[in-house]
């Protein structure tokens, strides 16, 4: 069973070896502890760990983009991927968000990400397949997604 959790400080081992192995424990603890004011560029943001069967396999992400409008994300370690991990905790999120009052989710995906793009589709995104570039010059196409109040 999938479920999700915020991070402690007692993930940062988990966090350097399979997401974050160029940090220090340090560096990820301090990380864990910005994520945890819920704040990022002066905006609602969480991370949460992705746990299976009480493990930690991965993390998921919500940002704001405005009051109705939020974005997801998620990472999940190799080993546990096309198990269907990232799609119970992005349903997980969403139902979390939609109680926050978030009702359109918009996501910017990799054009090149397969795996991001067929999982967006199975939770029901829609997409105009039009690539844009992002911030950082990368080829992405966006998905989004609306939940009834």
């Amino acid at each position: 069973m999938v479920t999700i959790r915020s991070f402690s400080r007692e993930d940062a081992p988990f966090l350097q070896q399979n997401l974050y192995p160029d940090m220090s424990l340090s560096d990820i603890s301090e990380l864990i502890d910005a994520w945890n004011t819920r704040v990022y560029n002066g905006k609602y943001f969480e991370m949460f760990a992705v746990l299976s069967d009480e493990t930690v396999v991965g993390s998921v992400s919500l940002y704001e983009r405005s009051k109705h409008i939020a974005s997801l994300g998620a990472e999940i370690i190799p080993e546990v991927r096309g198990k269907g991990a990232a799609s119970s905790a992005i349903s997980l999120l969403m139902q979390y968000a939609a109680e926050k009052g978030y009702r359109v989710f918009l996501d910017q995906v990799r054009a090149d990400n397969a795996a991001s793009i067929r999982l967006h589709q199975k939770l029901g995104f829609e997409s105009d397949a039009y690539v844009y570039k992002n911030q950082r010059g990368r080829d992405v196409v966006l998905y989004v997604k609306t939940i009834e109040s």
